[in-house]
């Protein structure tokens, strides 16, 4: 396979896959559709076994005329035999033959209007059950579909509440090491005034001559001595 009709092949796949997400997508509108397509199919199949059961019906209502014209003409084909009138009665007999190939004829198409009838019967009544349970299983889908577009929706709060949870524990962790940090300033402060404050106060007793100003080399020098003196 040489490029190009790889490179075919891949928008022919392409083009089918945009067809398919299309059909998924509007897979529900689609099903309505087809639904009501099929209920109006299902009409004008009415319409149409009606139409035949009344084609059925006036041939049945033929067949009795015509049985009683030829129980008709029955009779008078016997009284111009009674009276030796055989021209009419020959004409008369005609006559009956005739009827007799017409009633063949309406009883036949009678019989194939029944036959109709029956099958039409019959593919309807399928057709009804077949629609009534597609419309059964769509109601299924739809509310199935309703109860995970909800269940969804939930999730997708549930997130973004966890999410925005994350956010606020996260600021507040910040805000406590923020509160952390000044009061450790600001016991530092404290600390360092404290510190100050004490260096002062030795700094007034040294200067009072209250308490000595720390050691000298001469201080430590009579103290080495008295030592080894004594």
């Amino acid at each position: 396979m040489n490029i190009w009709s790889k490179m075919i092949t891949a928008l022919r796949g392409g083009v089918n896959e945009a067809g398919e997400a299309i059909v998924d997508s509007q897979a529900m509108r689609i099903l309505d559709q087809e639904i009501r397509d099929a209920t109006e199919e299902l009409k004008q199949s009415k319409d149409g076994l009606t139409s035949i059961i009344a084609q059925q019906k006036l041939a049945e209502e033929k067949c009795v005329q015509m049985e009683k014209s030829i129980a008709e003409y029955e009779g008078y084909a016997t009284q111009a035999i009674e009276k030796d009138d055989e021209k009419l009665a020959l004409e008369v007999a005609q006559k009956i033959a005739d009827l007799e190939n017409q009633l063949s004829t309406e009883k036949s198409a009678s019989g194939s209007f029944a036959q109709h009838a029956d099958k039409l019967r019959s593919a309807i009544k399928l057709a009804e059950q077949n629609i009534k349970r597609l419309k059964q299983q769509i109601d299924t889908v739809k509310a199935t579909e309703s109860v995970q577009r909800a269940q969804s929706a939930v999730a997708e709060r549930h997130s973004g509440t966890n999410s925005k949870l994350r956010t606020a524990m996260d600021s507040l962790e910040r805000i406590k090491e923020r509160q952390a940090l000044k009061s450790a300033q600001m016991s530092a402060a404290e600390e360092l005034d404290q510190e100050n404050e004490t260096d002062s106060l030795q700094q007034k007793l040294e200067q009072a001559g209250i308490i000595a100003n720390g050691s000298s080399a001469q201080a430590v020098l009579d103290r080495l001595k008295h030592k080894t003196n004594s």
